[in-house]
């Protein structure tokens, strides 16, 4: 058995985009094109902002999607800007982002990756 070692990427960050039910797959597909590898997609429902809202006269549902990617630090501005902008996170209820600072993150790294750096 080969030896095994951990392999830790550290120049990461994690974006998490909570978004009006309907809107992942739109986001999704924005996230990719500005070089994400994938998300990580859950359902959630929400609660609190709603009540408050409705009497603005905007309607929200509660039922909402989560993503969750990991991308490099030199994509995530870029990452974000689009989900931001697929999400229309600049029109009230559509949903709310933040981006968080990963100190570790393992998994596998293909070899060829590994010798080229």
């Amino acid at each position: 058995m080969a030896d095994r070692n951990i392999i830790y990427l550290t120049d990461v960050k994690m974006i998490t985009c909570v978004l009006q039910n309907g809107l992942g797959e739109d986001v999704l597909e924005a996230a990719k094109n500005a070089g994400a590898q994938g998300a990580t997609v859950s359902y959630a429902r929400g609660t609190g902002i709603r009540d408050r809202m409705g009497l603005l006269g905007v309607t929200i549902d509660e039922q909402k999607e989560v993503l969750r990617l990991i991308v490099s630090d030199d994509q995530a501005d870029r990452v974000f800007e689009a989900i931001y902008l697929a999400g229309k996170l600049d029109t009230p209820g559509k949903g709310i982002m933040y981006m968080s600072n990963l100190e570790n993150v393992a998994t596998h790294i293909p070899q060829n990756i590994i010798d080229s750096v």
